[in-house]
């Protein structure tokens, strides 16, 4: 499919995805992701003093995370110039607008949250991206994209808010022949990071806390893809939270102790590639 018969199908998609009659309608789980994504994404509404203090304690513990969100972002880049690229669930649509920049012939953000599509477009709009930038509301297991349409798709710590059982055939329905997915997730063993979801309850949804990813979930992928380059992040890292001048060191433990398999498990993120076989 050409990039402007795409954009016309994209144009389309987002005149019609989640009407008034959709989104009534919607399952009760999705209903809450959109209304949670929503005001978790509204800038224009004051944050209560509780909201301040999760949004502060999560931009701490992600501060911690910096050596995947380079490998993410790098993956991306490399991968991007000249092909169709997807932000499945996009958010504020970042990863999108860094697409679009490094080449992509169309990037295109899909998240069942308005104000967060509303948000893409205005930063697409400032970053000066927005002729190669599509954002459309839409349910990420039924995307209505037309089929084989996208070269490269991030998953960005999202799956665990759908059901796989929909998510990865969609996933293999609009990716082409020959491309990939990378996720990058949560890893659900370690009881430490699981004592701490429970812990934190208003951080998410009640299905993102039943549904964060294992190894499993990824055997389940490999019905639908081939699986590679399964890598393990953050084990000792996260405390840089509290030991900041630790970083570094804790960081060069990880690089030793991450090579270990059963330690691996212990991690708090993974990140994994889908292909889609050019012979199917």
């Amino acid at each position: 499919m050409e990039v402007a018969e795409l954009r016309s199908a994209l144009q389309q998609i987002g005149d019609s995805t989640l009407s008034e009659a959709i989104l009534g309608a919607l399952p009760r789980r999705k209903a809450e992701e959109l209304e949670f994504h929503d005001a978790h994404r509204d800038t224009t509404v004051a944050a209560t003093e509780a909201k301040a203090r999760d949004n502060e304690r999560m931009r701490n513990v992600y501060r911690t995370a910096q050596s995947s969100v380079d490998f993410v972002r790098n993956w991306v880049r490399t991968r991007v110039p000249g092909k169709v690229f997807l932000d499945y669930a996009c958010g504020d649509g970042a990863c999108a607008i860094d697409a679009a920049k490094h080449g992509a012939a169309l990037a295109i953000g899909l998240d069942i949250s308005d104000v967060s599509v509303q948000n893409g477009r205005r930063a697409a709009a400032s970053a000066g991206v927005a002729d190669r930038c599509v954002y459309i509301q839409g349910d990420c297991e039924h995307t209505g994209l037309p089929d084989e349409s996208v070269d490269v798709v991030l998953c960005s710590g999202m799956l665990h808010h759908l059901d796989l059982s929909f998510a990865f055939p969609e996933l293999r329905r609009i990716l082409k022949k020959g491309g990939v997915v990378l996720g990058a997730e949560a890893l659900n063993y370690n009881p430490l990071i699981k004592l701490y979801r429970q812990l934190t309850p208003q951080m998410r949804t009640e299905w993102e806390k039943r549904h964060i990813l294992s190894l499993a979930d990824v055997r389940f992928a490999s019905r639908f893809f081939d699986v590679g380059d399964i890598r393990y992040w953050h084990l000792l890292t996260p405390l840089a939270a509290y030991f900041a001048a630790a970083q570094g060191l804790l960081e060069a433990a990880d690089r030793v102790l991450l090579r270990v398999p059963l330690v691996q498990l212990m991690s708090w993120q993974f990140t994994f590639e889908l292909h889609k076989r050019e012979d199917v």
